[in-house]
């Protein structure tokens, strides 16, 4: 999977995690794919792939984007996902404990390959 879909993948899970969507995290999300996407693209089949994930798959399918995104990314641009993960789970004011457990999978991720 490339960069950018594997960004929208982390993003649509993290939005997930805590099983409440606001409209200020479709906000960040749409902020996202401007950036990402100066052009239109559909999105119908991520959007499958990711609302077929039951719960309990949720974790090992965000697992495997995040190396996805690392893969074919820069520092810059897992610095920027980052900001738009961070973003997202602050957006309805409230970080909860399972949003927090998907952000630290990410930071967790990238920090040690970033430190070389």
């Amino acid at each position: 999977m490339n960069k950018t879909m594997a960004g929208y993948h982390i993003l649509m899970i993290l939005s997930a995690v805590d099983f409440r969507f606001s409209p200020q995290e479709d906000i960040v999300i749409r902020d996202y794919l401007v950036q990402e996407f100066p052009f239109h693209v559909s999105l119908d089949r991520e959007m499958q792939i990711i609302s077929n994930l039951k719960p309990d798959e949720w974790e090992q399918h965000y697992t495997k984007v995040i190396d996805d995104f690392y893969d074919d990314s820069t520092k810059e641009d897992r610095m920027k996902l980052i900001d738009f993960a961070l973003q997202l789970c602050k957006a309805d004011n409230v970080i909860t404990r399972s949003e927090n457990k998907y952000l630290n999978m990410l930071f967790d991720a990238w920090e040690p390959q970033d430190e070389a």
